[in-house]
């Protein structure tokens, strides 16, 4: 049961058959977005292979586009602890493999999105673990702006870039 004081007061019940109570559309005056919580996503850069890119399921948000592995935050859950485990789960991108670089946070007010920057440490080679992903990539950086990349990941390429170089 939700308490009054709990981050999740007042919003309706999460869909039915939804995995966690943050897997939920937010609606706002900036539009519609996934994560009731917030969302974070992992921009893995390894020196040598360049950015692991996420083919993202036809299905899905903007399908077919490419992105960064990532998704729906918990309730309370940390948006790097929660970037790391979309990854995890989706890409089976192994944290301690990494170092943490920054962060970069969306904010609209009602929603936000974080991306996690991280550089690889240990080599390991990415794996297509759930349906969200059509194929798994590593693209150099300079590439990178030339695939059909979701909306949201072409917008803030720019930033992001410069963030592992």
């Amino acid at each position: 049961m939700t308490s009054p004081t709990s981050p999740a007061a007042g919003l309706p019940p999460h869909p039915k058959g939804s995995r966690d109570l943050g897997d939920a559309w937010v609606d706002g005056k900036s539009g519609r977005f996934w994560g009731r919580f917030g969302a974070a996503g992992l921009l893995v850069h390894d020196v040598d292979r360049g950015v692991l890119l996420q083919h993202r399921a036809l299905w899905s948000d903007h399908g077919g586009t490419w992105g960064l592995p990532g998704g729906a935050l918990h309730l309370d859950e940390d948006p790097v602890a929660g970037a790391l485990r979309e990854a995890h789960e989706e890409a089976a991108v192994p944290a301690a493999a990494l170092q943490i670089l920054a962060t970069s946070v969306l904010d609209l007010g009602y929603w936000q999105y974080t991306t996690v920057v991280a550089r690889v440490c240990e080599p390991f080679e990415p794996v297509v673990s759930d349906p969200e992903s059509i194929e798994l990539r590593w693209v150099p950086v300079d590439d990178v702006d030339g695939l059909p990349l979701h909306p949201a990941l072409a917008k803030a390429w720019p930033v992001l870039a410069k963030c592992i170089q």
